[in-house]
């Protein structure tokens, strides 16, 4: 399961996606935060099927966590060269053009 968050700005769907089990952690690298809260990630709880067709649909995507990421890298949409830790938790930002 994964909780996001959907986002329409000026015609651009952006999308905030997770894992479940790290909404509400806060992940700290030297000077970096990574709140993941329920404001930003947690609209609504989708299953795998959903978050599929959420990824494709979305123009940008912010994701955090093994599963997610995982899942977009299967379906081409991310790139495991991108994926960067924090925390030993994984986050990857994709902007398609």
């Amino acid at each position: 399961m994964f909780s996001a968050r959907l986002i329409n700005h000026s015609d651009t769907l952006m999308l905030n996606i997770c894992d479940a089990d790290l909404l509400g952690r806060t992940l700290k690298r030297d000077n970096f935060t990574l709140k993941i809260s329920e404001k930003c990630y947690a609209e609504k709880v989708v299953d795998k099927e959903e978050a599929k067709d959420l990824l494709r649909r979305s123009n940008n995507i912010n994701m955090v966590g093994k599963e997610i990421i995982s899942l977009s890298v299967n379906m081409e949409i991310g790139s495991q060269e991108g994926v960067k830790e924090i925390d030993g938790v994984p986050f990857l930002l994709v902007f398609k053009m």
